[in-house]
């Protein structure tokens, strides 16, 4: 059962969103959280359901190639259409095997790259401009094609957050992806209430103008999944 408290925003009834953070290579835990999400859907079925994954697909953990061929198979729950949203990490991604340049590729080995190229069994001896070859092209394309953001009710999912003062059509890419400051501290209103994860904490953050679910599933923490309905929100976690 799901335990839920007053939202900080509202889904219109018979909708139901659930919104799924950082997995970085899990695949265990994201098999995990989907049969929980699949569990609560058969004891509370409900007319709109969504599933979104707020990005960080890859790096760090122990099996990126196992999430993103998941994800790019189409939506884990039968009948639950799904949005995936990029990261910061697939933009890291995309940038250092399409360019090979080396302030790319540094980047991204440096943020956990390594730990991607060898799920998808890329040789250590492998020069950047050879990545690609031993990329599924049809992982690359679901990585390009990602999303970076989503609306539903009264609230916006993106990967990182917003900057506050700008109008959410106006919000540059490299914010919506990347940002810290001056969108965690900011304590007035966004517009809708932004659903976010890349800031890692060890619970769920519920503000007024934001939820962030970033929790740390590759840093010893859990994945967790937020359950938005009507006017009240849960969590779901693995």
């Amino acid at each position: 059962m799901v335990d839920f408290i007053p939202a900080p925003g509202a889904l219109p009834p018979g909708q139901r969103v659930y919104a799924v953070g950082d997995v970085h290579g899990c695949l265990e835990r994201l098999e995990a959280i989907h049969s929980l999400i699949a569990e609560d859907l058969a004891d509370r079925p409900t007319a709109e359901p969504v599933l979104v994954h707020l990005g960080d697909y890859v790096d760090r953990g122990p099996d990126s190639a196992g999430v993103v061929a998941k994800l790019a198979a189409g939506s884990p729950l039968p009948n639950v259409p799904s949005v995936n949203l990029m990261g910061n990490h697939e933009q890291m991604m995309l940038a250092a095997v399409a360019t090979g340049e080396t302030d790319a590729t540094e980047l991204w080995l440096a943020n956990g790259g390594a730990d991607s190229l060898f799920s998808w069994q890329v040789p250590r001896s492998a020069q950047p401009t050879e990545w690609p070859s031993y990329l599924p092209k049809p992982h690359l394309i679901f990585l390009r094609d990602l999303a970076v953001s989503y609306e539903a009710g009264g609230y916006l999912f993106v990967h990182a957050g917003i900057r506050p003062g700008i109008p959410v059509e106006r919000q540059s890419r490299h914010d919506l992806l990347w940002i810290r400051e001056p969108f965690l501290s900011f304590k007035d209103s966004f517009g809708p209430v932004v659903v976010h994860g890349h800031t890692p904490r060890q619970e769920p953050t519920i503000r007024s103008n934001r939820i962030g679910i970033d929790t740390g599933a590759v840093m010893g923490g859990v994945l967790t999944c937020a359950v938005l309905e009507e006017d009240r929100l849960g969590f779901i976690s693995a």
